[in-house]
């Protein structure tokens, strides 16, 4: 055995899949023997023990290059099990979500903004089973703890608490199950003194200046400018640009936010989020929210880029 043990193989009443320590690889082993390619019919896999690096290798590659492949395409571990249930469904549902979409030339984005789209897609839509399943795939990615936290509570702003506060919990369980120490390092920037400030100076800078003086128009303003832009815009752990795309997102997947969805198509071009890459966004999320807002988005992009 090495001195310093980083690999791990979970077991149950037989040996199974090796996987590296405290990654989703290894969490989606645990308890889920359908996962475990190892683990004969009824039995379940229970917990991780370590190995050394040349045990690592060979179990390895009984696992199979197919499984490991799905895994690199973020495909969901626990989506797996519908291949018994529903195999035509997953069939075709897989192979375009996870290879189509994905690959579509021209469409692509670099996985941890591909990732940060479609969780604050899946936000915006309230799929919060999918969100769970998408989480862990996310944060291998490259997706930090931050972004992720970052993600959910601007999304308070879009979609309120009473919506929000389901994804909040899943989040929260998810890291800590992955050894994530909360809270967080803290983010914020204002001060309650200075927020409505520095908020609507976030505004001007995404809108242009007009917004310097929008507040004034009344206490809805008012708090949109201070609360909105001024808690939430300003925190650090995102970039100014990747909070405008999720707010599209957040947008485009709940629906019925088309006038909205179109100034936060505009914001994002100006802060350099151009059209194609709205369409590249619009297009890795469209599997989450299907075709009639994706379509509805798209037109809103287009309108965006021609005024």
């Amino acid at each position: 055995m090495n001195a310093t043990t980083s690999r791990w193989r979970s077991y149950g009443n037989t040996k199974a899949g090796g996987c590296a320590a405290n990654t989703a690889f290894a969490q989606y082993f645990i308890g889920n023997s359908y996962l475990n390619p190892l683990t004969k019919p009824g039995e379940s896999t229970v917990g991780l023990e370590p190995v050394d690096d040349e045990a690592y290798s060979k179990l390895q590659k009984k696992v199979g290059a197919s499984f490991c492949a799905r895994k690199s395409k973020g495909a969901c571990f626990m989506m797996e099990n519908y291949r018994k249930t529903d195999p035509e469904f997953m069939e075709r549902f897989a192979h375009f979500t996870f290879d189509e979409v994905v690959n579509e030339p021209g469409q692509t984005l670099d996985p941890v903004t591909r990732h940060m789209a479609i969780l604050a897609t899946l936000l915006g839509c309230q799929g919060v089973d999918a969100f769970q399943e998408m989480l862990p795939a996310a944060l291998d990615a490259g997706v930090t703890p931050v972004m992720v936290k970052e993600i959910v509570y601007q999304a308070v702003d879009y979609l309120g608490i009473g919506r929000v506060l389901p994804f909040l919990k899943c989040t929260n369980e998810i890291l800590t199950q992955r050894g994530v120490t909360l809270p967080l390092e803290g983010q914020s920037t204002t001060t309650m003194e200075n927020r409505l400030e520095k908020g609507a100076q976030a505004q001007a800078d995404i809108f242009g200046p007009q917004m310097l003086e929008a507040w004034k128009a009344g206490h809805i303003n008012r708090w949109l400018a201070a609360n909105c832009f001024g808690d939430y815009y300003t925190r650090t752990g995102l970039t100014l640009a990747q909070r405008e795309m999720i707010t599209f997102c957040f947008l485009a997947a709940q629906g019925g936010c088309e006038p909205q969805l179109t100034s936060h198509a505009k914001g994002n071009m100006n802060l350099g989020n151009d059209r194609d890459f709205l369409i590249r966004v619009v297009s890795q999320c469209l599997p989450y929210i299907g075709y009639p807002r994706s379509l509805n988005a798209v037109a809103c992009v287009n309108k965006a880029a021609e005024s």
